[in-house]
C-alpha cells in the first residue's frame, strides 16, 4: 500500500515540477526541432519567471529557426543590453544581420564606431571596477612620487599616475555611456517587412510626405512621441542619421 501511495505521490507532482522548470522543456523542444513550442515555453518562461541574457539568447536563437530575423535580432540586442559580455549573442546578431543584409552604419567614423563597439562589449559594472581599480593604483603611484626618495621609483609614480589618471576619467565615462545605454530604452527594431516612414506624425497623404522605407531588423533611435488621430508615432532616427517619423506598431522596443 505504501508503495501505491509512492506512486501516486509521483505523479502528482511530476506535472508541477515541469512547471517549475519551464526552460528544460523549452530547450528540449528547440533540441527536437519543435521550435514553435520551444518559443511559446521560452516566452512563458520570460513572462513568468523573469528574462536574462541567456535567455534572451535563445529566443533569438529560436525566432532564427522560425525565419524570423527582425525578432532575432530584437532578442540578440536585448541579451547584449542585459550582459554586453555575452560573446555568442554578439556573434550571432552580426551573423543575422550579415545574411539579412542588415548595416548598422552610423554614419561617423570608422575610429569613433569602433570605440563605442569596444566599449559595448562590457558592462557598466565592469567599467566601475575598472575605474575603482584605476584610482587606487593611482593613488599609490602619487605616494610613490611623494615618499619615495628612488629617482626610478618617482618617475615609475609620476608617468604611471598620468596613465592611471587618463584610464580613470575613461572608464568612468565609459561605464556611464554603457549604463546609460541599459536604462534609456530609447531603440527599437523594425519587426514588420516593410516599414513607411513619414515626414509627419500621421500616414503620408502622397509620396511627397514619405521619408524613407526601412526593413525588417533595422535598428531606429527613439527622440520623441506623439498620439494623433489614436496612433501611437514615434520621432526616430535611423542608423545613418535621418530622422523621420513611424507608428510604434512596426517596431518593437529593445
Amino acid at each position: 500500500m505504501r508503495t501505491l501511495y509512492t506512486i501516486l505521490l509521483l505523479l502528482l507532482l511530476w506535472p508541477c515540477t515541469q512547471a517549475a522548470d519551464p526552460l528544460a522543456g523549452a530547450a528540449q523542444a528547440y533540441d527536437k526541432e519543435l521550435y514553435n513550442d520551444a518559443l511559446k515555453l521560452y516566452l512563458d518562461a520570460e513572462r513568468t519567471v523573469g528574462t536574462s541574457s541567456s535567455l534572451c539568447y535563445n529566443i533569438g536563437n529560436t525566432y532564427y529557426k522560425l525565419k524570423d530575423n527582425a525578432r532575432a535580432i530584437l532578442y540578440y540586442e536585448r541579451a547584449l543590453l542585459l550582459d554586453p559580455a555575452n560573446g555568442d549573442a554578439r556573434f550571432n546578431l552580426e551573423f543575422v544581420r550579415e545574411k539579412a543584409q542588415i548595416s548598422e552604419d552610423s554614419g561617423g567614423s570608422y575610429f569613433t564606431d569602433w570605440i563605442a563597439g569596444m566599449v559595448s562589449r562590457l558592462s557598466s559594472n565592469t567599467w566601475a571596477t575598472v575605474a575603482i581599480v584605476s584610482f587606487l593604483l593611482l593613488l599609490l603611484a602619487v605616494a610613490a612620487y611623494l615618499f619615495f626618495d628612488s629617482v626610478v621609483l618617482r618617475k615609475i609614480g609620476f608617468f604611471g599616475g598620468m596613465v592611471l589618471l587618463v584610464l580613470t576619467v575613461l572608464a568612468n565615462v565609459a561605464a556611464y555611456y554603457v549604463h546609460g545605454k541599459a536604462i534609456h530604452h530609447d531603440t527599437a527594431i523594425v519587426v514588420v517587412e516593410q516599414a513607411t516612414l513619414s515626414t509627419a506624425p500621421r500616414v503620408p497623404k502622397d509620396k511627397s510626405e514619405e521619408a524613407m522605407l526601412l526593413g525588417s531588423g533595422h535598428k531606429v533611435q527613439i527622440v520623441d512621441s506623439v498620439v494623433n488621430g489614436g496612433t501611437k508615432w514615434l520621432d526616430v532616427r535611423t542608423a545613418d542619421g535621418h530622422r523621420a517619423w513611424i507608428t510604434s506598431k512596426d517596431v518593437e522596443v529593445i
